[in-house]
């Protein structure tokens, strides 16, 4: 067994009604005032208010930014990073989706250290401590509530750049099902594959440990047994937190044992096309799992289990998992092509490029080259 190492450096709370207990977890922290970054559906809603009023309760003033975009850009994380400046707060609330979180934790950083988010592009170059995060989850799929990333689009590139530092674990998560119960079905399904994609990739990953393992086995489980009901009922507050706590398994796991190529391959298509991340990475997923599969070594037949609605035979072929996959994917609606996402092939050769740039490449269980990015781009359109 291969060395490895882990930490679960915050405190996180799981369960309907724990949303109550924000002002006590800044209280913790030692926040005076917060700032709470989220989006504008969660504003319109009355969730963000919510917030405020949870915080005001026990005494801690709080300001709001709620221009967060599906993928978030460098202009709005400087934006975000000066009205946090402005605003006189000591530590940050993010709100919402991956969106919201990615920003928060970038102008955690921007704001403490100065510069752009540009800056800190690429592996450990945050140099400390940032601002104080409390991360609240409003879908299950990134996980970014206990991840070490931040992803932002840089336009003038049409590039996703990844920040990554164990510095941007947010202090504190707080996941309350109750905040899952709105969210429309094809905003459910695309978040829940997501965070089966990053199970499955962490699960499989040449960066893998038994950590990291028993995460991924376990988001699999919740996510398995639970997507399907959860997409067809938001208010099944069972199933909700049971994905809520996939997402969050799955989170800690590519954490320590990072993705692949789903995920370096997904980044281009929203990066050029602005197709939603868990869209992008559904799509992907089938094309890339049956390249992989000459790399299967008897984790294939485990996910299936985890994910199917029947038990894997003695006859099991890792095409099986394939099949299921893109069957998952038509039963939410999701497209089955890159072409359907209005993805062109125009940029395919620049979107490769940008693949291969990605980290995630070099832990994919199969080796793949620029060669290899296009072919799957091609399979998949």
């Amino acid at each position: 067994m291969n060395e490895f190492r882990f930490s679960i450096p915050q405190d996180i709370l799981v369960g309907r009604g724990t949303a109550e207990k924000l002002g006590d977890a800044a209280k913790k922290l030692g926040g005076t005032h917060a700032f709470i970054i989220s989006g504008p559906h969660l504003t319109k809603m009355g969730h963000v208010q919510h917030c405020a009023d949870l915080l005001a309760a026990k005494g801690i003033p709080s300001d709001a930014f709620s221009e967060t975009e599906g993928n978030p850009s460098v202009a709005t994380v400087d934006k975000a990073a000066k009205a946090f400046k402005e605003s006189g707060a000591d530590f940050i609330v993010a709100f919402g989706g991956g969106s919201p979180m990615d920003v928060a934790k970038a102008v955690a950083v921007v704001a403490k250290y100065g510069g752009s988010v540009t800056d800190y592009e690429g592996a450990d170059k945050v140099p400390g401590d940032i601002i104080p995060l409390i991360a609240i989850p409003t879908t299950a799929g990134t996980g970014s509530e206990v991840t070490a990333f931040s992803v932002i689009t840089d336009h003038a590139r049409n590039y996703k750049l990844t920040v990554f530092s164990y510095k941007l674990i947010p202090s504190y998560a707080i996941l309350d099902p109750d905040f899952l119960t709105t969210a429309p079905a094809g905003v459910a399904a695309a978040c829940g594959i997501d965070a089966m994609v990053h199970a499955i990739e962490s699960y499989i990953s040449r960066a893998a440990s038994p950590f990291s393992d028993a995460m991924a086995e376990k988001a699999l489980e919740l996510i398995g047994k639970n997507i399907r009901r959860y997409v067809a009922n938001r208010t099944d507050i069972d199933a909700a937190q049971a994905m809520l706590t996939g997402s969050l398994f799955a989170g800690i796991a590519f954490s320590w044992a990072r993705l692949g190529d789903v995920h370096a391959m997904s980044h281009p298509v929203s990066a050029y096309f602005d197709v939603p991340h868990g869209v992008a990475n559904a799509i992907l997923l089938p094309t890339i799992m049956e390249f992989n599969a000459l790399a299967d070594n008897g984790k294939y037949k485990k996910i299936y289990n985890y994910v199917a609605e029947t038990t894997a035979g003695e006859d099991f072929e890792p095409i099986d998992l394939v099949a299921v996959l893109k069957e998952l994917n038509a039963s939410f609606g999701i497209p089955a092509s890159l072409s359907e996402a209005g993805v062109t092939k125009d940029k395919f050769d620049a979107m490769a490029d940008d693949a291969m740039k990605s980290g995630n490449i070099a832990v994919n269980p199969r080796a793949t080259k620029k060669s290899d990015v296009l072919d799957l781009y091609e399979k998949a359109f």
